[in-house]
């Protein structure tokens, strides 16, 4: 579910990413750049941006945000700005503290950008949802099928002050124990450029996903005692562990809802495409510009029974699912030495 929630957010990223260019070096004329002297013109710039792949990317997308927000006011979706942060805290959860925000820096989005653009996805699942039906059958068959991957291994939730040298790890050390506030300690000393502003908060995390020594350390750690100083191979660390989960079979008690909305955002993914087709196919859009004639892929809606084989044929090999493939689909965590360590741990 994560992976496909973060792939639907980087592929609208980038498309909000190509059109900002667009829009960036749009204006006038003049020069972009000289390079000792000679001159970048934006004419030349954007005749390049125009005949090349970005430029019909870019066309393409503003033509389905236009399609999309049309077919909103048209139809009277109603998507509150709740609905749009309640969805931008669900995909910002999937992430380790503070790279969703380092995503949306590489690609010069903002706030703003992010939220139009998850507006645009409810807008989208909205008019879809009439379609989607997810049977108890479906859900028993999803878990038979998948029940490993739905179990949940033991978790543990822990926060930590990272250090070069073992002597100031003992002088941490030292004053936590005397009544030290730990969120403080760690602002001041602490080398996680990740974690260090946040209390030193690592979240939950699973046996494999840090360092052997890291891991040893705060899974056998008794809750809220302040830990002897774990060396790994990024420092010396004091770890607090906060939280304990035991690990958990995965039954349709447990795990029904959880079933149900991976399949619903399956379905959903599967008849996403049919519908922006439907929606190109009914508009009147007239390309101006003769270099970008070609950009709009071709408006012809699959039949309704082959888009309905497709949505099962998805639905299915969506099912085989596995967590390596959503971990090795999603985005690398950088910038911090705790979450850094799922990668070291595993070429160990």
């Amino acid at each position: 579910m994560s992976y496909r929630v973060s792939l639907a957010l980087a592929t609208a990223l980038f498309g909000a990413a190509l059109a900002g260019c667009s829009s960036g070096s749009s204006g006038g004329g003049g020069d972009v750049a000289t390079v000792n002297g000679d001159h970048i013109t934006r004419a030349d710039f954007d005749a390049k941006l125009e005949s090349g792949p970005q430029g019909k990317a870019i066309l393409n997308q503003m033509v389905q945000t236009d399609l999309i927000d049309q077919y909103g006011r048209d139809n009277h979706v109603d998507i509150s700005d709740a609905d749009v942060q309640k969805r931008e805290d669900e995909i910002k959860a999937k992430y380790p503290p503070g790279q969703f925000d380092q995503i949306l820096k590489s690609q010069n989005l903002t706030e703003t950008d992010v939220q139009r653009i998850l507006r645009e996805q409810l807008i989208v699942e909205k008019a879809v949802s009439a379609s989607v039906h997810v049977s108890d059958s479906d859900v028993e068959a999803y878990l038979t099928k998948n029940h490993a991957t739905l179990d949940t291994p033991e978790q543990v939730r822990a926060k930590h002050i990272l250090v070069a040298d073992p002597n100031t790890a003992a002088m941490i050390e030292a004053k936590l124990k005397a009544g030290g506030d730990f969120a403080a300690l760690a602002k001041q000393y602490s080398t996680d450029p990740s974690s260090k502003d946040k209390g030193g908060e690592l979240g939950f995390f699973s046996k494999g996903q840090m360092v052997p020594a890291f891991q040893a350390a705060a899974f056998s750690q008794k809750v809220g005692v302040v830990g002897p100083p774990v060396h790994s191979p990024f420092g010396y660390h004091i770890i607090v562990v906060e939280e304990k989960k035991p690990a958990q079979v995965a039954t349709l008690a447990n795990s029904r809802d959880k079933i149900v909305k991976l399949l619903t955002q399956q379905q959903q993914g599967a008849q996403v495409p049919q519908f922006l087709a439907q929606l190109r196919a009914k508009a009147n859009i007239v390309i101006l510009d003769d270099k970008l004639k070609d950009a709009l892929p071709p408006a012809v809606p699959e039949p309704a029974a082959s888009a309905a084989a497709s949505a099962a044929s998805a639905a299915s090999a969506a099912a085989t699912d596995t967590p390596a493939t959503i971990a090795s689909a999603a985005p690398a965590a950088s910038g911090s030495a705790a979450t850094a360590a799922p990668s070291a741990a595993a070429s160990q």
